[in-house]
């Protein structure tokens, strides 16, 4: 069984893409806690916005996002391909192992530390390491929650009009069907993590949320249309390794057409 399926390339091309999808999506999870300048990264000045009154809002930006952008785009050509139900198996897929690996995290930071481990001390400047663990992955409880439920529905968002999208255009415009959905599915996500990990979960006004929503959006917005071109080139790609033919098939089974 598992030769005929090593020798199938649309098959062995789907495990491809979920190992990546979830991989992508659980190192976005555990690096999403560093907060970064946009601004600086590019050696510009911290841009100085005000939204609904919130003065000095810049690019800060959770490390996370510099990974979510490819997971819309593998969700469009997962979709593409392979259609609907196929997508939202490895987003469930995801977020369950994100979810056990979270858990993994809680417990390791409670386990006691090892006598010999580094504590700190000032006078040596040695790191207290259990600290530092427990800083990196022991998120917040709301966060992880709002970033999880924000991941999943955006996705089944992002599925169902990119699928809609291309019911209607066919074979054509793949740029409408895969920038229109990603630009719908970031705004929701973008607004649901701030509720429920900010909103919910802090002291946030729903006028910290949207005015901050709206920076983070700007952002993903602009990678979305940015990375449109990937689409066309993975397409390429795709095509060239399971033959025209066999891409055609792909795609008509994916809008349900066989």
């Amino acid at each position: 069984m598992i030769h005929q399926i090593l020798r199938d390339k649309p098959a062995k091309l789907f495990i491809g893409f979920t190992a990546f999808f979830v991989a992508n999506a659980l190192i976005a999870e555990c690096i999403g806690g560093k907060i970064f300048s946009l601004e600086k990264l590019f050696g510009l000045q911290p841009a100085n916005f005000t939204i609904l009154g919130h003065s000095g809002l810049s690019f800060s930006l959770t490390c996370g996002v510099l990974l979510w952008p490819l997971e819309f785009v593998m969700t469009d050509i997962v979709n593409e391909y392979y259609g609907p139900k196929a997508v939202k198996r490895i987003s469930y897929t995801a977020v369950a192992l994100i979810s056990y690996a979270f858990i993994m995290f809680y417990a390791s930071i409670h386990i006691p530390a090892a006598d010999w481990w580094p504590a700190s001390k000032a006078e040596d400047g040695i790191p207290d390491l259990q600290v530092a663990f427990g800083g990196i992955f022991g998120q917040g409880m709301s966060i992880i929650l709002g970033s999880l439920v924000a991941f999943l529905v955006s996705q089944l968002v992002d599925v169902f009009i990119f699928h809609r999208i291309k019911k209607v255009t066919g074979e054509k415009k793949v740029w409408l069907r895969a920038t229109g959905s990603t630009l719908v599915s970031q705004l929701i996500d973008s607004f649901i993590v701030l509720t429920i990990a900010f909103k919910w979960g802090g002291n946030w006004t729903w006028t910290q949320v949207i005015s901050v929503g709206i920076m983070n959006y700007i952002y993903k917005a602009t990678v979305a249309v940015l990375l449109t071109p990937v689409i066309y080139f993975a397409e390429k790609k795709i095509e060239a390794y399971v033959g025209h033919e066999t891409a055609r098939q792909m795609k008509k089974a994916a809008m349900g057409e066989e």
